[in-house]
């Protein structure tokens, strides 16, 4: 079961290739996952994100309003991947797997 903090990683990995809406931050989020994030979970996480200064609205149409990640998310997220790509390095090492 994911977390909020883990809904917050995936949805700055969605914006990393530049702006999205949030149906499809959940797309890209299912590409990378396989699942999509509940409603709550995916407006929740945009709203903390907001708040954060992570990510920024765009001029968007009606209910679609796309957002960005701001430098500072994408300094965020960098520093965020590079410490789960630690993690996950060494729990393969000590499994006795060589990391990918």
């Amino acid at each position: 079961m994911m977390q909020a903090n883990d809904a917050q990683t995936l949805v700055l990995c969605a914006l990393a290739d530049g702006p999205l809406h949030g149906y499809a931050i959940n797309a890209a989020i299912e590409e990378l996952t396989g699942e999509r994030l509940g409603p709550g979970s995916l407006y929740g996480a945009l709203a903390r994100l907001e708040s954060k200064r992570l990510i920024e609205p765009l001029d968007g149409q009606g209910r679609q309003r796309p957002v960005r990640l701001t430098p500072l998310g994408r300094e965020v997220l960098e520093r965020e991947l590079r410490a789960m790509a630690r993690v996950a390095n060494a729990g393969l090492r000590r499994l006795g797997v060589n990391p990918a």
